[in-house]
């Protein structure tokens, strides 16, 4: 597969986000790889599902199933020193890493790491921190931190699977920030009632995985691009970005697919390169 180029990296990315940090009142949003976005907003950085490093690659090097990577890495987790909050859908890798995490905690002393309520024992271990470290949401719950409000959604990945007490292993979240609602659903299949959970918040945008569930690839599975343009509309999304493709050459997915799926829904949608960014 053709080698993925990131549109700006390193040095070029961090001037990126000081540049675009001037117009405060905005949010404005970059793809960092897979499922994970920084998003800034009045002087806020928030990471979500960051995965910044080859730990995967390593994991599975000379396994049956190699994670090679394809793409760019946007740049150094220990370099992003201005972060206030972070947060993990699921305590799969690719979204709760600890060799991003670790160097993104001692970079950012006062962060805030919000996960699942079902996750926080497992998050702590992964991270080598305590426990009251992490903050913890369950699905139909709200919280609020530095100003930007968190509400808990239910994902399917590839079941609604709960804890013993009830609470969610695998979610995503409505953001609220900056007069602004952005769902980012983790990952998820579609299960009943979905959409009728997410219509409600009216959402201003929505990041979707597209990569499918394709059980030879022998990882839990996805929306593919035709779901997740049939549920952007379905929820009446104002615009949606897709995501979680072009990182593994084992578990991608054609984006032109999407942007096809999005055209005959008649949804709007933007296709982000690789360390760009977006402006809500």
């Amino acid at each position: 597969m053709q080698w993925v180029k990131a549109k700006y990296k390193n040095d070029d990315f961090l001037r990126q986000v000081e540049i675009l940090g001037r117009e405060k009142s905005a949010v404005h949003l970059w793809w960092l790889g897979q499922s994970g976005f920084l998003l800034q907003c009045n002087g806020i950085h928030l990471l979500i599902d960051p995965y910044l490093s080859e730990s995967l690659t390593k994991k599975y090097l000379t396994t049956a199933q190699p994670h090679t990577r394809m793409c760019d890495l946007v740049i150094d987790p220990a370099r992003l020193n201005f972060i206030d909050i972070i947060t993990s859908s699921h305590n799969h890798t690719d979204h709760l890493d600890g060799d991003t995490l670790v160097p993104l905690t001692r970079a950012n002393p006062s962060i805030t790491l919000l996960t699942p309520e079902a996750n926080r024992e497992f998050v702590s271990h992964r991270i080598n921190m305590p426990l009251t470290f992490t903050k913890g949401l369950n699905d139909g719950q709200a919280i609020t931190i530095c100003g930007i409000t968190f509400h808990g959604i239910s994902a399917a990945h590839n079941e609604l699977d709960r804890d013993d007490n009830g609470n969610c292993r695998y979610m995503g979240y409505v953001i609220e920030i900056g007069h602004k609602k952005i769902y980012h659903s983790g990952d998820t299949l579609l299960y009943p009632g979905i959409a009728d959970i997410l219509k409600p918040f009216k959402v201003d945008l929505a990041i979707l995985p597209i990569n499918g569930n394709d059980p030879s690839r022998g990882v839990a599975g996805n929306l593919n691009a035709g779901e997740a343009a049939w549920l952007a509309k379905e929820i009446g999304a104002g615009l949606t970005i897709p995501c979680h493709y072009d990182l593994f050459t084992f578990n991608t997915a054609d984006v032109s697919e999407f942007v096809f799926a999005s055209e005959q829904q008649g949804i709007k949608y933007s296709v982000l390169e690789l360390g760009d960014s977006f402006t809500l």
